[in-house]
């Protein structure tokens, strides 16, 4: 699913005209990439969390070289995905059903 399915989703499920809908889709993300940025947990009950991770800096090699290289510290966003969706996508069912409109 890209951003755009998800936007044409949320258009037909809500009855929204389509530039609502993508403006909703975008607040939903800026306010996701606020909040990993201020390094707050995102947690969405049956769904996952998003977090970041912290790694320190270290000596890394170039894999074309073989020149060892300072890498340094970075924190990455990491999804934890969350019991109720890990059983609804193993067992192949669908919880949320989107009713067209």
């Amino acid at each position: 699913m890209t951003k755009a399915d998800l936007i044409n989703a949320v258009e037909h499920a809500t009855n929204l005209p389509h530039k609502q809908a993508e403006q909703l889709v975008n607040i939903c993300f800026a306010t996701m990439i606020r909040s990993l940025y201020e390094d707050d947990r995102i947690e969405i009950r049956g769904f996952g969390s998003f977090a970041n991770r912290n790694y320190r800096a270290y000596e890394g090699r170039n894999p074309k070289t073989g020149k060892i290289v300072n890498v340094t510290p970075k924190k990455v966003p990491f999804f934890k995905v969350g019991k109720d969706l890990k059983e609804m996508v193993d067992e192949g069912r669908d919880k949320y059903v989107i009713r067209e409109a």
